[in-house]
Protein backbone atom coordinates (compact mmCIF):
# COMPACT_ATOMS: atom_id res chain seq x y z
CA UNK A 1 0.00 0.00 0.00
CA UNK A 2 1.51 3.32 -1.07
CA UNK A 3 1.66 6.16 1.41
CA UNK A 4 -0.70 9.08 0.75
CA UNK A 5 1.59 12.02 -0.05
CA UNK A 6 -1.21 14.55 -0.12
CA UNK A 7 -1.24 17.51 2.21
CA UNK A 8 -3.92 19.99 3.22
CA UNK A 9 -4.39 23.60 2.11
CA UNK A 10 -5.94 26.48 4.01
CA UNK A 11 -6.13 30.22 3.39
CA UNK A 12 -5.43 32.78 6.11
CA UNK A 13 -7.70 35.70 5.24
CA UNK A 14 -7.01 39.03 6.86
CA UNK A 15 -10.47 40.06 7.93
CA UNK A 16 -10.81 43.15 5.78
CA UNK A 17 -11.43 43.26 2.05
CA UNK A 18 -9.94 46.76 1.95
CA UNK A 19 -6.45 45.56 2.88
CA UNK A 20 -5.08 45.86 -0.69
CA UNK A 21 -6.91 49.05 -1.64
CA UNK A 22 -3.76 50.97 -2.64
CA UNK A 23 -2.17 48.16 -4.67
CA UNK A 24 -2.35 47.49 -8.41
CA UNK A 25 -5.00 45.13 -9.81
CA UNK A 26 -7.40 45.57 -6.90
CA UNK A 27 -10.23 47.39 -8.69
CA UNK A 28 -12.29 49.85 -6.68
CA UNK A 29 -12.00 48.03 -3.38
CA UNK A 30 -11.39 51.31 -1.54
CA UNK A 31 -14.96 52.31 -2.40
CA UNK A 32 -16.56 48.84 -2.39
CA UNK A 33 -14.97 47.44 0.77
CA UNK A 34 -18.31 46.99 2.55
CA UNK A 35 -19.70 44.67 -0.11
CA UNK A 36 -19.19 40.93 0.47
CA UNK A 37 -18.35 40.13 -3.16
CA UNK A 38 -14.59 39.70 -2.66
CA UNK A 39 -15.06 37.28 0.23
CA UNK A 40 -17.69 35.32 -1.68
CA UNK A 41 -15.53 35.15 -4.82
CA UNK A 42 -12.57 34.06 -2.70
CA UNK A 43 -14.57 31.29 -1.03
CA UNK A 44 -15.82 29.96 -4.37
CA UNK A 45 -12.34 30.09 -5.92
CA UNK A 46 -10.77 28.23 -3.02
CA UNK A 47 -13.54 25.66 -3.07
CA UNK A 48 -12.91 25.04 -6.78
CA UNK A 49 -9.30 24.46 -5.77
CA UNK A 50 -10.45 22.03 -3.04
CA UNK A 51 -8.95 23.91 -0.09
CA UNK A 52 -9.76 22.45 3.31
CA UNK A 53 -10.70 25.79 4.82
CA UNK A 54 -10.45 29.55 4.87
CA UNK A 55 -9.62 31.10 8.24
CA UNK A 56 -11.03 34.60 8.78
CA UNK A 57 -8.70 36.61 11.01
CA UNK A 58 -10.22 39.35 13.15
CA UNK A 59 -9.58 42.16 15.61
CA UNK A 60 -12.15 44.28 17.42
CA UNK A 61 -10.43 47.65 17.76
CA UNK A 62 -8.61 50.35 15.81
CA UNK A 63 -4.90 50.39 16.50
CA UNK A 64 -3.31 53.27 18.35
CA UNK A 65 -0.04 51.74 19.52
CA UNK A 66 2.09 53.85 17.16
CA UNK A 67 2.89 57.20 18.81
CA UNK A 68 -0.27 56.77 20.88
CA UNK A 69 -2.46 57.79 17.95
CA UNK A 70 -4.87 56.19 15.51
CA UNK A 71 -3.78 58.30 12.53
CA UNK A 72 -1.42 55.89 10.78
CA UNK A 73 -3.87 53.01 11.15
CA UNK A 74 -6.78 54.94 9.68
CA UNK A 75 -4.84 56.60 6.87
CA UNK A 76 -3.31 53.34 5.70
CA UNK A 77 -6.20 50.99 6.40
CA UNK A 78 -4.16 48.87 8.83
CA UNK A 79 -6.68 46.26 10.03
CA UNK A 80 -9.54 48.71 9.59
CA UNK A 81 -12.38 48.58 8.67
CA UNK A 82 -13.09 45.15 10.15
CA UNK A 83 -16.56 43.65 9.76
CA UNK A 84 -17.95 41.03 12.12
CA UNK A 85 -16.56 37.62 11.09
CA UNK A 86 -19.77 35.76 11.93
CA UNK A 87 -21.61 37.69 9.20
CA UNK A 88 -18.81 37.16 6.67
CA UNK A 89 -18.66 33.46 7.55
CA UNK A 90 -22.41 33.12 7.01
CA UNK A 91 -22.24 34.73 3.58
CA UNK A 92 -19.25 32.64 2.53
CA UNK A 93 -20.89 29.44 3.76
CA UNK A 94 -24.06 30.26 1.83
CA UNK A 95 -22.04 30.71 -1.38
CA UNK A 96 -20.15 27.40 -1.03
CA UNK A 97 -20.95 23.77 -0.28
CA UNK A 98 -17.77 21.91 0.78
CA UNK A 99 -14.99 24.19 2.00
CA UNK A 100 -14.62 24.78 5.74
CA UNK A 101 -15.17 28.33 7.04
CA UNK A 102 -13.28 29.28 10.21
CA UNK A 103 -14.14 32.68 11.74
CA UNK A 104 -12.09 34.07 14.62
CA UNK A 105 -13.77 34.73 17.97
CA UNK A 106 -11.91 35.87 21.07
CA UNK A 107 -12.84 34.38 24.44
CA UNK A 108 -12.61 37.73 26.25
CA UNK A 109 -15.33 39.20 24.00
CA UNK A 110 -18.06 36.58 24.50
CA UNK A 111 -19.71 34.79 27.40
CA UNK A 112 -19.21 31.05 26.79
CA UNK A 113 -22.93 30.42 26.28
CA UNK A 114 -23.24 33.14 23.62
CA UNK A 115 -20.21 31.87 21.73
CA UNK A 116 -21.30 28.22 21.91
CA UNK A 117 -24.72 29.21 20.55
CA UNK A 118 -23.26 31.39 17.77
CA UNK A 119 -20.81 28.75 16.56
CA UNK A 120 -23.40 25.97 16.79
CA UNK A 121 -25.79 28.04 14.68
CA UNK A 122 -23.09 28.66 12.09
CA UNK A 123 -22.34 24.94 11.96
CA UNK A 124 -26.03 24.20 11.45
CA UNK A 125 -26.65 26.72 8.66
CA UNK A 126 -23.47 25.61 6.87
CA UNK A 127 -24.41 21.90 7.08
CA UNK A 128 -21.38 21.05 9.20
CA UNK A 129 -18.64 23.20 7.66
CA UNK A 130 -17.76 25.62 10.46
CA UNK A 131 -14.66 25.90 12.55
CA UNK A 132 -13.77 28.32 15.32
CA UNK A 133 -10.36 30.00 15.36
CA UNK A 134 -10.09 30.24 19.12
CA UNK A 135 -8.04 33.20 20.37
CA UNK A 136 -7.70 34.67 23.85
CA UNK A 137 -7.14 38.25 22.68
CA UNK A 138 -4.00 40.30 23.19
CA UNK A 139 -4.76 44.02 23.13
CA UNK A 140 -5.67 46.30 26.01
CA UNK A 141 -7.39 48.59 23.48
CA UNK A 142 -9.69 45.74 22.47
CA UNK A 143 -10.35 44.85 26.11
CA UNK A 144 -11.45 48.42 26.85
CA UNK A 145 -14.02 48.23 24.06
CA UNK A 146 -15.72 45.51 26.11
CA UNK A 147 -15.69 47.30 29.45
CA UNK A 148 -12.45 45.79 30.76
CA UNK A 149 -9.50 47.77 32.09
CA UNK A 150 -7.07 45.71 30.05
CA UNK A 151 -6.06 42.17 29.13
CA UNK A 152 -5.11 39.67 31.82
CA UNK A 153 -1.50 38.51 31.82
CA UNK A 154 -0.56 36.19 28.93
CA UNK A 155 -0.55 32.84 30.74
CA UNK A 156 -3.60 33.75 32.83
CA UNK A 157 -5.54 34.31 29.59
CA UNK A 158 -4.86 30.69 28.67
CA UNK A 159 -5.84 29.48 32.13
CA UNK A 160 -9.16 31.29 31.71
CA UNK A 161 -9.50 29.90 28.19
CA UNK A 162 -9.15 26.33 29.50
CA UNK A 163 -12.23 26.85 31.64
CA UNK A 164 -14.00 28.63 28.77
CA UNK A 165 -13.48 25.55 26.58
CA UNK A 166 -14.83 23.29 29.30
CA UNK A 167 -18.05 25.29 29.27
CA UNK A 168 -18.55 25.36 25.49
CA UNK A 169 -17.74 21.65 25.20
CA UNK A 170 -20.32 20.91 27.87
CA UNK A 171 -22.94 22.99 26.09
CA UNK A 172 -22.29 21.38 22.69
CA UNK A 173 -22.14 17.88 24.19
CA UNK A 174 -25.36 18.52 26.09
CA UNK A 175 -27.20 17.58 22.92
CA UNK A 176 -26.52 13.86 22.79
CA UNK A 177 -26.73 11.73 19.62
CA UNK A 178 -30.31 10.97 18.73
CA UNK A 179 -31.73 13.92 20.66
CA UNK A 180 -33.56 15.19 17.59
CA UNK A 181 -36.37 12.68 17.06
CA UNK A 182 -38.88 14.52 14.84
CA UNK A 183 -41.32 11.60 15.09
CA UNK A 184 -44.69 12.62 13.64
CA UNK A 185 -46.44 9.51 14.96
CA UNK A 186 -45.53 10.13 18.59
CA UNK A 187 -45.49 13.90 18.22
CA UNK A 188 -42.01 14.13 19.78
CA UNK A 189 -39.51 16.55 18.28
CA UNK A 190 -36.74 16.36 20.90
CA UNK A 191 -36.04 13.52 23.36
CA UNK A 192 -35.84 15.27 26.77
CA UNK A 193 -33.60 12.54 28.18
CA UNK A 194 -30.90 13.38 25.63
CA UNK A 195 -30.59 17.11 26.32
CA UNK A 196 -28.52 17.88 29.41
CA UNK A 197 -27.81 21.00 31.42
CA UNK A 198 -24.22 21.56 32.55
CA UNK A 199 -24.82 23.69 35.68
CA UNK A 200 -21.20 24.82 35.46
CA UNK A 201 -19.70 27.07 38.11
CA UNK A 202 -15.96 27.56 37.78
CA UNK A 203 -13.35 30.06 38.86
CA UNK A 204 -13.98 32.40 35.92
CA UNK A 205 -17.24 31.36 34.25
CA UNK A 206 -20.72 30.13 35.10
CA UNK A 207 -23.37 28.67 32.81
CA UNK A 208 -26.50 26.69 33.48
CA UNK A 209 -27.46 25.37 30.04
CA UNK A 210 -28.71 23.45 28.17
CA UNK A 211 -27.86 25.14 24.89
CA UNK A 212 -31.11 26.03 23.14
CA UNK A 213 -29.66 26.12 19.61
CA UNK A 214 -29.84 22.38 19.04
CA UNK A 215 -27.01 19.98 18.12
CA UNK A 216 -24.02 20.76 15.92
CA UNK A 217 -23.95 18.67 12.73
CA UNK A 218 -20.28 17.85 13.42
CA UNK A 219 -20.88 17.10 17.09
CA UNK A 220 -18.35 19.79 17.90
CA UNK A 221 -17.19 22.36 15.35
CA UNK A 222 -13.56 22.16 14.25
CA UNK A 223 -11.25 24.09 16.60
CA UNK A 224 -8.36 26.02 15.08
CA UNK A 225 -5.62 27.53 17.19
CA UNK A 226 -2.27 29.25 16.68
CA UNK A 227 0.15 27.80 19.18
CA UNK A 228 3.25 30.01 19.20
CA UNK A 229 4.38 30.50 22.78
CA UNK A 230 5.03 27.56 25.07
CA UNK A 231 1.70 28.11 26.81
CA UNK A 232 -0.03 28.53 23.48
CA UNK A 233 1.38 25.25 22.18
CA UNK A 234 0.22 23.45 25.31
CA UNK A 235 -3.29 24.82 24.82
CA UNK A 236 -3.35 23.97 21.11
CA UNK A 237 -2.20 20.41 21.80
CA UNK A 238 -5.09 19.97 24.23
CA UNK A 239 -7.87 21.46 22.11
CA UNK A 240 -7.02 22.13 18.45
CA UNK A 241 -8.14 20.09 15.46
CA UNK A 242 -5.90 22.20 13.24
CA UNK A 243 -2.95 24.36 14.29
CA UNK A 244 -1.72 27.49 12.52
CA UNK A 245 2.06 27.28 12.74
CA UNK A 246 4.91 29.66 12.03
CA UNK A 247 8.37 28.13 12.16
CA UNK A 248 11.36 29.36 10.19
CA UNK A 249 13.05 26.99 7.75
CA UNK A 250 12.80 23.24 7.35
CA UNK A 251 14.62 22.53 10.60
CA UNK A 252 12.38 24.89 12.54
CA UNK A 253 9.29 23.37 10.97
CA UNK A 254 10.42 19.85 11.84
CA UNK A 255 11.20 20.88 15.42
CA UNK A 256 7.79 22.51 15.78
CA UNK A 257 6.07 19.43 14.37
CA UNK A 258 7.93 17.11 16.74
CA UNK A 259 7.16 19.32 19.73
CA UNK A 260 3.45 19.55 18.97
CA UNK A 261 3.15 15.83 18.28
CA UNK A 262 4.85 15.09 21.59
CA UNK A 263 2.40 17.37 23.37
CA UNK A 264 -0.58 15.77 21.61
CA UNK A 265 0.55 12.34 22.78
CA UNK A 266 0.90 13.75 26.28
CA UNK A 267 -2.82 14.55 26.19
CA UNK A 268 -3.60 11.04 25.01
CA UNK A 269 -4.38 12.27 21.51
CA UNK A 270 -3.45 10.70 18.19
CA UNK A 271 -1.16 13.25 16.45
CA UNK A 272 -2.90 12.43 13.17
CA UNK A 273 -6.13 13.85 14.61
CA UNK A 274 -4.74 17.40 14.62
CA UNK A 275 -3.62 18.91 11.32
CA UNK A 276 -0.57 21.19 11.50
CA UNK A 277 -0.49 23.78 8.70
CA UNK A 278 2.52 26.06 8.18
CA UNK A 279 2.01 29.69 7.13
CA UNK A 280 3.52 30.52 3.73
CA UNK A 281 3.25 33.32 1.18
CA UNK A 282 3.97 31.86 -2.27
CA UNK A 283 4.86 34.26 -5.06
CA UNK A 284 4.08 32.62 -8.39
CA UNK A 285 4.30 33.94 -11.93
CA UNK A 286 4.66 32.73 -15.50
CA UNK A 287 8.44 32.74 -15.26
CA UNK A 288 10.99 32.61 -12.47
CA UNK A 289 12.30 36.01 -13.57
CA UNK A 290 8.85 37.55 -13.21
CA UNK A 291 8.33 35.94 -9.80
CA UNK A 292 11.67 37.28 -8.58
CA UNK A 293 10.72 40.74 -9.84
CA UNK A 294 7.44 40.60 -7.91
CA UNK A 295 9.31 39.52 -4.79
CA UNK A 296 11.75 42.42 -5.17
CA UNK A 297 8.88 44.88 -5.60
CA UNK A 298 7.29 43.58 -2.43
CA UNK A 299 10.56 43.97 -0.50
CA UNK A 300 11.05 47.50 -1.82
CA UNK A 301 7.50 48.41 -0.86
CA UNK A 302 8.12 47.18 2.67
CA UNK A 303 11.38 49.13 2.91
CA UNK A 304 9.58 52.30 1.82
CA UNK A 305 6.84 51.81 4.41
CA UNK A 306 8.80 50.98 7.54
CA UNK A 307 6.57 53.09 9.79
CA UNK A 308 3.47 51.30 8.45
CA UNK A 309 5.10 47.94 9.14
CA UNK A 310 6.14 49.08 12.62
CA UNK A 311 2.61 50.31 13.30
CA UNK A 312 1.11 46.95 12.35
CA UNK A 313 3.66 45.02 14.39
CA UNK A 314 3.05 47.35 17.31
CA UNK A 315 -0.65 46.64 17.04
CA UNK A 316 -0.19 42.92 17.71
CA UNK A 317 2.57 43.32 20.31
CA UNK A 318 1.22 46.41 22.15
CA UNK A 319 4.58 48.16 21.67
CA UNK A 320 4.88 51.80 20.58
CA UNK A 321 7.62 51.46 18.00
CA UNK A 322 6.92 55.06 16.99
CA UNK A 323 8.56 56.18 20.24
CA UNK A 324 11.79 54.28 19.50
CA UNK A 325 14.86 55.35 17.54
CA UNK A 326 14.67 53.52 14.19
CA UNK A 327 18.48 53.46 13.92
CA UNK A 328 19.13 51.73 17.25
CA UNK A 329 20.04 48.03 17.05
CA UNK A 330 17.11 45.88 18.12
CA UNK A 331 19.39 44.02 20.52
CA UNK A 332 19.76 47.26 22.51
CA UNK A 333 16.01 47.87 22.82
CA UNK A 334 14.00 46.70 25.81
CA UNK A 335 11.06 45.08 24.01
CA UNK A 336 8.42 43.33 26.11
CA UNK A 337 4.85 42.36 25.39
CA UNK A 338 1.68 41.01 26.91
CA UNK A 339 0.51 40.50 23.33
CA UNK A 340 1.88 38.16 20.67
CA UNK A 341 4.96 36.84 22.45
CA UNK A 342 5.96 34.33 19.75
CA UNK A 343 5.92 37.05 17.08
CA UNK A 344 8.12 39.33 19.16
CA UNK A 345 10.56 36.50 19.91
CA UNK A 346 10.74 35.70 16.21
CA UNK A 347 11.42 39.35 15.38
CA UNK A 348 14.26 39.50 17.90
CA UNK A 349 15.85 36.37 16.44
CA UNK A 350 15.57 37.76 12.93
CA UNK A 351 16.86 41.21 13.87
CA UNK A 352 20.13 40.16 15.48
CA UNK A 353 22.39 43.23 15.33
CA UNK A 354 20.25 45.02 12.71
CA UNK A 355 18.79 48.40 13.52
CA UNK A 356 15.06 48.64 14.08
CA UNK A 357 14.65 50.21 10.63
CA UNK A 358 16.71 47.52 8.89
CA UNK A 359 15.09 44.67 10.74
CA UNK A 360 11.52 45.77 10.05
CA UNK A 361 12.28 46.43 6.38
CA UNK A 362 13.38 42.82 6.00
CA UNK A 363 11.01 41.14 8.44
CA UNK A 364 7.86 39.64 6.97
CA UNK A 365 5.77 40.42 10.02
CA UNK A 366 6.04 36.92 11.38
CA UNK A 367 4.21 33.92 10.08
CA UNK A 368 6.03 32.94 6.90
CA UNK A 369 7.71 29.63 7.41
CA UNK A 370 9.71 29.32 4.23
CA UNK A 371 10.40 31.23 1.00
CA UNK A 372 8.39 30.06 -2.02
CA UNK A 373 9.09 32.01 -5.22
CA UNK A 374 8.94 30.86 -8.84
CA UNK A 375 6.66 29.34 -11.44
CA UNK A 376 3.72 27.23 -10.29
CA UNK A 377 5.71 24.11 -11.18
CA UNK A 378 8.79 25.24 -9.25
CA UNK A 379 6.80 26.23 -6.16
CA UNK A 380 4.73 23.02 -6.27
CA UNK A 381 7.91 20.93 -6.38
CA UNK A 382 9.37 22.86 -3.47
CA UNK A 383 6.21 22.48 -1.38
CA UNK A 384 6.31 18.74 -1.94
CA UNK A 385 9.96 18.63 -0.90
CA UNK A 386 9.29 20.67 2.24
CA UNK A 387 6.46 18.42 3.39
CA UNK A 388 8.67 15.37 2.84
CA UNK A 389 11.57 16.94 4.74
CA UNK A 390 9.81 18.84 7.52
CA UNK A 391 6.62 16.88 7.99
CA UNK A 392 3.44 18.53 9.12
CA UNK A 393 0.11 18.26 7.37
CA UNK A 394 0.03 21.12 4.91
CA UNK A 395 0.21 24.84 4.31
CA UNK A 396 -1.89 27.82 5.32
CA UNK A 397 -1.47 30.37 2.54
CA UNK A 398 -1.57 34.06 3.32
CA UNK A 399 -1.09 37.12 1.13
CA UNK A 400 -0.30 40.67 2.30
CA UNK A 401 -2.52 42.07 -0.46
CA UNK A 402 -5.37 39.63 -0.95
CA UNK A 403 -7.24 40.43 -4.15
CA UNK A 404 -9.00 38.46 -6.85
CA UNK A 405 -5.74 38.41 -8.80
CA UNK A 406 -3.61 37.12 -5.91
CA UNK A 407 -6.24 34.46 -5.18
CA UNK A 408 -6.27 33.39 -8.83
CA UNK A 409 -2.47 33.07 -8.81
CA UNK A 410 -2.84 30.37 -6.19
CA UNK A 411 -6.21 28.75 -6.97
CA UNK A 412 -5.81 28.71 -10.76
CA UNK A 413 -2.03 28.71 -11.04
CA UNK A 414 -0.33 26.92 -8.16
CA UNK A 415 -3.02 24.44 -7.12
CA UNK A 416 -3.33 22.73 -10.54
CA UNK A 417 0.45 22.14 -10.44
CA UNK A 418 0.08 20.61 -6.97
CA UNK A 419 -2.85 18.48 -8.12
CA UNK A 420 -0.87 17.26 -11.13
CA UNK A 421 1.75 15.97 -8.70
CA UNK A 422 -0.99 14.41 -6.52
CA UNK A 423 0.13 16.50 -3.57
CA UNK A 424 -3.32 17.93 -2.80
CA UNK A 425 -6.87 16.72 -3.34
CA UNK A 426 -8.69 17.20 -6.65
CA UNK A 427 -12.15 16.65 -5.19
CA UNK A 428 -13.81 16.55 -1.79
CA UNK A 429 -14.56 13.09 -0.40
CA UNK A 430 -17.01 14.29 2.26
CA UNK A 431 -19.66 16.91 2.88
CA UNK A 432 -18.53 18.05 6.33
CA UNK A 433 -15.40 19.96 7.29
CA UNK A 434 -14.02 17.65 9.96
CA UNK A 435 -14.33 14.58 7.71
CA UNK A 436 -12.39 16.26 4.90
CA UNK A 437 -9.75 17.43 7.37
CA UNK A 438 -9.26 13.86 8.60
CA UNK A 439 -9.35 12.25 5.15
CA UNK A 440 -5.53 12.02 5.02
Amino acid sequence: MTQDRRFHLGWFLQGSSVQAWNQDWTGNIGQEWMKPDLFIDLGRALERACFDYVLIEDSSYIGESFQGRRDIYLRNGIAVPRQDPSVIATLMANATSRIGIVPTFATFAYPPYLLARLVATLDQVSAGRIGWNMVTGSSDFAARNFGLDGMPEHDLRYEMAEEFMEVVYGLWDGWQPGAMVADRETGVLVDPDKVKAIDFAGKYFKSRGPLNAGPCPQGRPVIAQAGGSDRGRAFAAAHADTIVASAKGVEGMRAYRDDVRRRLKGHGRDPASCKLLFLVTPIVAGSETEALRLEQERLERRAAQVDVQLAFFGKITNIDFGALDRDTPVSQLDLRTNGHQASLDEFRRFAGDRTLREAMAGFDGGGRSIRLVGTPEQVADRMGEIMAEAGGDGFLITQPDTSRRSVADIADGLVPALQKRRLVRSSYAFEQFRDNLLEF
